[in-house]
């Protein structure tokens, strides 16, 4: 990948749908390379789909939280098992530092956000968590 193709993907970013015709006049060079790049960039996996934004309030009654967790020994792949089975942690990752993992989590309501929380906390091999409400976007 080139600066090129770094562009066009932080393009695609903002728009998603943009045509060819805009990204071409955004990157400064032909539809027709545009569309090769795209074209390569689908084909070798680099863009594996588009999918949409929705704005801050849409849905804004839901909960969102973000969860550090330390994971106790050796136990992260036994926590990470646990834990893919909670569906209201909508994305996990692994990570270094101070934390061994860090969890997206998405509820309806506070009683829910509490029973998750107990949830997990309760998780064999987990050492601690640390958890921030999602407020706003900035």
């Amino acid at each position: 990948m080139d600066d090129l193709d770094y562009r066009l993907i932080a393009a695609l970013r903002v728009d998603g749908r943009a045509p060819i015709s805009k990204l071409a006049d955004i990157l400064g060079c032909s539809r027709g390379t545009v569309q090769n790049r795209l074209d390569r960039l689908i084909a070798d996996g680099v863009i594996t789909g588009f999918t949409i934004r929705v704005r801050d309030d849409t849905g804004s009654d839901r909960i969102r939280a973000i969860m550090m967790i330390e994971v106790a020994g050796r136990a992260t792949d036994r926590v990470l098992r646990s834990l893919r089975l909670i569906p209201e942690i909508v994305v996990l990752y692994t990570t270094n530092g101070a934390w061994d993992l860090v969890g997206e989590i998405e509820v309806d309501n506070l009683k829910a956000f509490d029973a998750v929380l107990a949830k997990i906390r309760s998780i064999d091999g987990i050492a601690r968590t640390d958890t921030s409400l999602l407020l706003a976007s900035a």
